[in-house]
């Protein structure tokens, strides 16, 4: 089968596509037939840093699909051939197959597209693991996404709406915070002209989803209000920042981090039933909906990746995997 490879670390140009071996599901697996992958932050450094992860030749990237089921392991019990999904993978989605346990495969909403469909699972699963397990987040609370309209911060604005919070948003241009209000934020602020600090003291938040790191961490900290919770999937702006112990100590604050990849299939599995139960339904009646930018064909997956590092995008980048490529 086809698929794009990772042959080295370096910049997109070292994504090729190439003829890999067709994968077998095997115990519980499905294989999917993929028509659609998202492109995700997670892709472009396992492309490129050497220190996320080491160097592996022919590495497939890619951690959400959609497609049809075309086979199925011998212990499989929920699925079966035809059926429209969309799953989280741990590598392996720019590829024409992949095998995936069927406990992270999702339903394909109805009346939604492939490419709708693949751009929902990196970006849920990681908002419901962060936001509403990690967190605690509730009703009536104040969150905050810094990167209002990445991928995640689409998905995390709609699903805090949809759950009864309130949210807030950090972004790069007048354009984006735009964007970002009208996906139901209270309040986009362009953090290159506008010091929120300022404006998000007053308010206090209760949650803050950070992808920034670095000169940030002091400022969310001074902005969260007692028993603040502030959580990392990212540090694009720095891996190392300061703390003020004591006031992490007043505001009984608590700091964390994940990294969705490495978990096992069985917590993963256990977000996907939340999800299934709590989250599909608001994004089957359109309360929850898939911020598309641009769609590529898988072997414009370099191209897709130079459009993710120029940050200049809103909502998600999907890869589309025709027939015969």
């Amino acid at each position: 089968m086809k698929a794009i490879v990772i042959t080295k670390k370096g910049g997109p140009e070292v994504l090729k596509i190439k003829e890999v071996e067709q994968p077998i599901p095997v115990r519980n697996q499905v294989l999917i037939r993929v028509i659609a992958a998202g492109v995700n932050r997670s892709d472009v450094l396992s492309r490129s840093s050497k220190s996320y992860g080491e160097e592996v030749q022919d590495e497939v990237p890619g951690l959400e699909v959609s497609g049809e089921i075309e086979a199925l392991g011998p212990d499989v019990k929920r699925w079966k051939k035809g059926d429209k999904v969309c799953a989280l993978v741990a590598g392996g989605g720019y590829a024409a197959f992949k095998a995936v346990d069927e406990r992270l495969c999702l339903p394909v909403p109805e009346g939604f597209s492939f490419e709708e469909a693949a751009a929902l699972p990196e970006t849920v699963f990681t908002v419901w693991y962060n936001i509403f397990r990690t967190s605690g987040f509730k009703a009536g609370e104040n969150f905050l996404v810094h990167g209002g309209t990445s991928g995640i911060g689409v998905t995390a604005i709609q699903m805090v709406v949809a759950m009864g919070g309130n949210a807030y948003a950090t972004a790069g241009t007048a354009e984006k915070c735009r964007v970002c209000v009208e996906l139901g934020a209270i309040l986009a602020i362009n953090y290159k002209e506008e010091d929120f600090v300022k404006l998000l003291k007053p308010v206090g938040i209760d949650v803050i989803l950070d992808m920034t790191g670095g000169d940030n961490t002091l400022k969310n900290l001074e902005i969260l209000n007692t028993d603040g919770r502030l959580v990392y999937i990212n540090a694009m702006n720095g891996a190392r920042s300061e703390i003020d112990i004591v006031q992490v100590m007043s505001k009984r604050l608590q700091i964390t981090g994940s990294m969705l990849k490495p978990r096992d299939n069985d917590f993963k599995a256990g977000l996907a039933e939340d999800i299934e139960r709590i989250i599909w339904p608001l994004v089957t009646n359109g309360k929850i909906k898939p911020v598309i930018y641009r769609v590529f064909p898988l072997a414009d997956a370099a191209d897709a990746h130079r459009l993710m590092e120029g940050s200049s995008h809103i909502g998600k980048i999907i890869l589309k995997i025709e027939d015969g490529i």
